[in-house]
């Protein structure tokens, strides 16, 4: 090994000086020698120095971490922390969420994987706490399987999303780590092990921990204090708003305790105020779920006694790991780092507002990756618009740190999948799947950057017409530029544009901004954005009454189409009653059923039940029309009572359509083939995002980034039918989930599975895990088509084989039809434009310039154009012409066409049109030449057309004197 000479420094924090200058040294021995000093002199971690450029990488990305860089005044980490000696450790995030689990499962805890961010609770956007699925438990809507679990759930959140980078601790994705309980344990157990998990296990100070309780919770400030031993100046009772949980109006609800870490214990007990961020962090909150809310607002005691808690891994990761806030916890701070490479800055030695983007971008990062690998894309509805959100909102961001194109050197780049990568590499404890799907994360993201990009460019130029637009009015009514807080707005949330850069470029410009009412439309966002995102509504409903005494289904469908089973409950309206006669609606529940309730796409069975009196006579029949699971996995049998009457209790057999579950049948076998068919052409990245499987059709729906190509379609189809052709006969089994996972087997949309699955399998084709039953529907399919193809032939007067021909030498004739009528509408325009010049007036005294502001009646927008083009042409040099017409009653169309001559004089036909168009409701712009714009009033042309030939004359008088 060659050796190395290189002047080299450590000082650490707690002032202690090692200098290795002048020496020569193998590379190993010189590395070993720096990690033995570091844990003689600072076990922690301590700063460094190195004083020659190639010193930075002696040391891997691994090995840096251990070192914070030294500028040249030396200061401390920061003045905000009090360094806690006593924490003489610094934790992974990693081992902080694996210590978590494995205290709890050491106390009999079910260690559960995290659920999805995009929930299976229709009433919530995304996944916004550890609770969300268990939510049915806590109802009561489905039995317990465990008594207790604790979880590492991955959470997005949205509702703060201004404060995300400016304070030490919100975020939009971050990890809740939680035990809970389901009437197995309560207060004092819950309590007990938060106190020992925080203070033994992760060596919490105890003398450094403060409590709330609710104002009226005596029981468990008594746990507190009397069995823990926490002074009572260091518990603090506070009021239903900030420690007392409820889910909404009405519903499961109950106090809270909370655990504070104190940053400062130096500022003693006396008013404290547990809200002051520069001093607590609450990382801990135990919710004891021991209250029904009834309509009343008055509160009964909950039979089940729930408990349900959450940890926040990256605020216990910056106590543990003595960092000022949660983004340079080990969890983050690699993907800022990865962005201040990108932008060329120094995180350490950056300002405040460069430090606040680069947080913003790495927090960003995260939630950007996890929803993407959780089957949420981009779009400008419900998930998909928060994503796409996120990923502007860290493009825009990027460009404000000075990012270009992918920051290496390409400027055509992208540099939101170089930061995904990091995300990635951090996630194999997190979400070991996201690996597996880094192209389709690493695509999706280059695709929606490099759009959105010219987005952004559009909206400059958006502003530079916004810009024009308030001097001009300024200029006209003779106040100040400014532009509209709804028009800021639309920048900052269409565009993608920071207000600072919108008041930027306006300073610029002499223009100011309404920054009052830019903060109202910001308001209004915030609070529809919590109204969306932030609530989890349980309610305790009359159906859960119902579940006391009505046991599971159990399902017979999978092998026999008929059994007799025993009717349970009747439902009408949703109210329990005991008989329904003929002609009324019901919903039957039966204590075993062979009808397949709708789930994973697939509607529920239809069919009949039968009450009989004897082997010949029926006494009651209900035509069964749907089948639903309600309440976990209690069957509803919806349908309509068409003889007699039928009781609970009363003994039927029950009946399934046997056509119609075979073409249901066939339709789902044909979503297993086709996703294993689309994964075979387009490749393994895509994946299912829906299906419907009806009796007469099916639907699929897969993510991917563009539409298939025609010869996809083809091998898409010819591989379907080679598989109907070989006629496989279908496999299926029962096995435990963790087994069909390591097999290979594909878990279908929206299918909740238990620990034992059904697994159906397409040998050499496909192996999936499936809830569901797996035509004729075909022939008529076929049938339908052929009709309309006889249609066609009969009314084109052609054979089957013509018919392209025929439709093609159709569509040829229309387009000359048109382009005819269009030519003939531009002779028509520019004749009655000819009729109207001589109403041309010449203005200026110095140079005549001839204007001409008419109306031309109802011609479309293209005639329009050529009559314009023909007016300015036939005026001559200088001439200024705005036409305007109202091709049907909804509709505006403006023209400015400005000569040489007048835009020599500073008047521009795309800024002159705009103000013009909003008195018609509408905008427009252009070039300086030539410029159109569209409205949405034609009441308003002529007031508009007078104010553009009342503009036009006062500007080209002023103009030319």
């Amino acid at each position: 090994m060659g050796s190395l000479k290189l002047p080299f420094s450590l000082q650490s924090r707690h002032g202690v000086h090692v200098d290795y200058s002048n020496s020569n040294t193998g590379t190993g021995d010189y590395k070993r020698f720096i990690i033995q000093t570091l844990a003689l002199v600072d076990p922690c971690r301590l700063n460094y120095r190195l004083s020659h450029a190639k010193g930075s990488r002696l040391f891997t990305a691994r090995e840096r971490k251990y070192f914070y860089p030294v500028s040249a005044s030396a200061q401390p980490l920061t003045e905000e922390i009090v360094e806690d000696k006593r924490l003489n450790h610094s934790p992974s995030g990693d081992s902080i969420r694996r210590k978590f689990l494995e205290f709890y499962a050491a106390r009999g805890h079910k260690i559960l994987p995290s659920a999805s961010l995009v929930p299976e609770d229709p009433t919530v956007l995304l996944t916004i706490a550890g609770m969300l699925q268990f939510k049915p438990i806590f109802l009561g809507k489905v039995p317990r399987e465990v008594p207790c679990a604790a979880t590492s759930q991955r959470c997005i959140r949205t509702n703060d999303i201004e404060n995300v980078g400016r304070t030490s601790r919100h975020q939009t994705f971050f990890e809740m780590l939680g035990n809970f309980s389901f009437g197995d344990y309560f207060k004092q157990e819950a309590i007990r092990w938060a106190w020992e998990l925080s203070t033994k296990e992760f060596g919490l100070p105890a003398d450094r921990l403060w409590i709330s309780v609710y104002e009226d919770d005596d029981e468990t400030f008594a746990i507190w204090h009397d069995e823990v031993g926490v002074p009572t100046h260091r518990i603090k009772r506070l009021g239903e708003e900030d420690n007392f949980w409820t889910s909404g109006v009405t519903g499961p609800c109950g106090p809270c305790s909370e655990i504070y870490y104190d940053f400062h214990p130096e500022r003693g007990h006396s008013d404290v105020d547990l809200g002051d961020d520069t001093r607590f962090i609450e990382f801990y909150n135990l919710v004891f779920m021991q209250y029904n809310k009834k309509d009343d607002g008055s509160l009964e005691p909950l039979k089940q006694k729930n408990i349900d808690t959450g940890l926040g891994l990256e605020r216990m990761a910056r106590v543990l790991q003595q960092v000022p806030n949660n983004y340079e916890t080990d969890l983050i701070f690699p993907i800022i780092e990865k962005a201040s490479y990108l932008a060329n800055v120094s995180y350490k030695s950056a300002d405040e507002p460069t430090k606040t983007n680069l947080k913003i971008i790495g927090d960003h990062m995260r939630a950007i990756v996890y929803l993407i690998s959780d089957g949420v894309f981009p779009s400008n509805i419900g998930r998909g618009y928060v994503v796409r959100r996120l990923i502007r909102r860290a493009v825009r961001t990027g460009r404000l740190l000075g990012i270009k194109g992918d920051g290496m050197g390409n400027l055509e780049g992208a540099f939101l999948p170089i930061l995904a990568k990091e995300v990635i590499n951090l996630s194999i404890n997190i979400d070991p799947d996201v690996k597996t799907k880094t192209s389709r994360i690493l695509e999706e993201l280059k695709r929606e950057e490099l759009r959105f990009v010219l987005t952004l460019e559009r909206g400059e130029r958006l502003l530079y017409q916004f810009l024009a637009d308030a001097l001009s009015t300024a200029q006209t009514n003779g106040t100040v530029p400014c532009i509209s807080g709804k028009d800021a707005f639309l920048l900052y949330d269409t565009y993608g544009f920071p207000v600072e850069i919108t008041k930027e470029v306006a300073d610029e410009h002499g223009v100011g901004i309404d920054m009052d009412s830019f903060e109202l439309e910001m308001e209004n966002q915030r609070r529809q954005s919590q109204a969306a995102h932030n609530t989890v509504k349980l309610s305790v409903e009359n159906g859960a009454e119902l579940t006391e005494n009505i046991p599971d289904t159990e399902f017979l469908g999978y092998s026999t189409l008929s059994t007799k089973a025993v009717v349970e409950g009747l439902l009408v309206n949703g109210k329990s009653v005991g008989r329904v006669s003929e002609g009324n609606e019901v919903e039957v529940l039966l204590d075993r059923t062979p009808f397949y309730a709708e789930s994973g796409g697939q509607i529920g069975d239809h069919g009949f039940l039968y009450v009989t009196e004897s082997e010949n006579h029926k006494e009651a029949v209900v035509e069964i029309k749907d089948v639903r699971k309600s309440m976990g996995n209690i069957f509803v049998h919806k349908g309509i009572v068409t003889e007699g009457v039928i009781g609970v209790g009363r003994e039927v057999e029950a009946e399934v359509d046997a056509n119609l579950r075979q073409r249901a049948k066939v339709h789902h076998t044909a979503t297993h083939l086709l996703q294993a068919a689309l994964k075979k052409v387009i490749g393994q990245e895509t994946s299912q995002a829906g299906s419907l499987v009806a009796f007469d059709r099916l639907r699929f729906d897969f993510n991917f980034n563009r539409p298939l190509r025609e010869d996809e379609l083809m091998e898409i189809e010819r591989l379907i039918n080679q598989w109907v052709g070989e006629a496989t006969l279908l496999e299926t089994k029962v096995m435990p989930l963790t087994d069909a996972k390591k097999a290979g087997a594909i878990a279908m949309f929206g299918e909740k599975y238990g620990e034992q699955v059904r697994v159906v399998e397409v040998p050499g084709v496909s192996m999936e895990l499936c809830g569901a039953v797996a035509g004729e529907a075909f022939i008529e399919y076929v049938s339908s088509r052929d009709n309309y193809m006889k249609q066609l032939c009969s009314t084109l007067k052609v054979n089957a084989e013509d018919v392209t021909t025929r439709v093609n030498n159709l569509l040829k004739d229309l387009r000359e039809a048109r382009s005819e009528v269009s030519a003939a509408r531009a002779k028509a325009a520019i004749y009655k434009a000819s009729s109207v010049i001589g109403k041309a007036i010449t203005v200026g005294s110095s140079s005549k310039i001839r204007v001409l502001v008419e109306s031309m009646d109802d011609i479309d927008a293209d005639a329009l154009k050529s009559a314009a083009e023909y007016v300015v042409d036939t005026l001559q040099d200088p001439a200024a012409v705005v036409l305007g017409s109202s091709p049907d009653e909804k509709r505006v169309c403006l023209i400015a066409a400005f000569s040489p001559g007048v835009i020599n004089l500073g008047i521009q036909a795309g800024k002159f049109i705009g103000p013009i168009a909003k008195l018609c409701g509408g905008r427009g712009g252009g070039r300086p030449n030539f410029a159109q714009a569209g409205g949405s009033e034609p009441e308003n042309l002529d007031v508009a057309l007078e104010k553009a030939r009342d503009e036009l004359v006062s500007i080209l008088s002023e103009k030319t004197g």
